[in-house]
């Protein structure tokens, strides 16, 4: 994966370096991987795991390796899309984390499959949003349904999931309000959303994607904590995974939290989104080539 390369130059390339010397580990030599393994973004828990393995390996790259596609394996990261169409993703997350743009590459995706896909603009509270997702569903060939500024969000997402019912769509992608995620109202607001779905379609939405921005590091994690708790998150999209992101924060987020990462967005263009390989991943930042494009 290309956005990876400055925390595998940064962080994960001089973990191997030391790793790599052709001598026993020392203790220093642990404590500088902890403190570079720390500065990539991963948690004092997943850490200490990672170092108690390298610890008492006798091939520690190798045992490093393992550990990282231990954890980042023991989540699914498919779609759980249903027998019968329409299926329902609610996607959320805090304003320019790139939900709006990720949608529209989501879209792309599902369209590239041969999927009629419908956008709902349920983020009411900015016109620019409102905007953006039609901007987007003219780009890539989607239906799009939005009422104005202020509309009820369940309204909009209800007209959505109610379209793509009378007409045979396949995919409904709902946009939602991206304000702070400390504020309750916007979960409630969120949990509103999901529960006018269910009317039509009883098991919607099939996934709740949560869109987070890789730079924000730990902060992110906190969100995820939150947005987990009210609304059940189902997946994780990583955004602005290219360039200066350290990297550590996906291990973490799978490992506390118990969310698979699902997508990675690795640019702005309709194709710069992927589908999350953990064996990409790993290899990407520990070794000197291969990995996600």
């Amino acid at each position: 994966m290309k956005g990876l390369k400055k925390a595998k130059e940064n962080f994960f390339g001089r973990i191997v370096k030391i790793l790599r010397g052709g001598k026993k580990i020392k203790e220093e030599d642990l404590e500088e991987i902890e403190a570079l393994l720390i500065a990539s973004d991963m948690s004092y828990r997943t850490v200490e795991r990672l170092i108690d393995e390298i610890g008492n390996s006798k091939d520690p790259i190798s045992s490093l390796k393992t550990s990282l596609l231990e954890i980042l394996n023991s989540k699914d990261t498919d779609l759980n899309e249903p027998d019968e169409p329409p299926f329902v993703i609610s996607v959320v997350g805090v304003n320019g984390s790139g939900k709006t743009t990720t949608i529209g590459k989501l879209a792309h995706m599902f369209i590239k499959k041969g999927k009629k896909v419908v956008l709902a603009a349920a983020d009411t509270f900015r016109a620019a949003a409102i905007e953006q997702l039609k901007i987007w569903a003219d780009k890539v060939g989607a239906d799009v349904v939005y009422q104005g500024m202020k509309a009820d969000p369940g309204a909009v997402a209800y007209d959505a999931v109610n379209h793509a019912l009378s007409k045979k769509k396949d995919v409904v992608i709902i946009d939602t309000a991206g304000r702070l995620h400390t504020k309750v109202d916007l979960m409630a607001e969120l949990r509103k959303i999901h529960k006018v779905v269910k009317k039509l379609v009883p098991d919607a939405p099939h996934e709740v994607l949560l869109v987070m921005d890789a730079t924000t590091g730990q902060n992110g994690l906190i969100q995820a904590e939150k947005f987990k708790e009210s609304v059940g998150v189902t997946g994780i999209v990583l955004t602005k995974l290219d360039g200066t992101a350290k990297g550590g924060i996906v291990v973490t987020i799978v490992e506390e939290l118990g969310i698979p990462i699902k997508f990675v967005g690795v640019g702005e263009k309709a194709e710069d989104l992927v589908k999350f390989d953990p064996e990409d991943f790993v290899n990407s930042i520990l070794e000197d080539g291969g990995g996600m494009d």
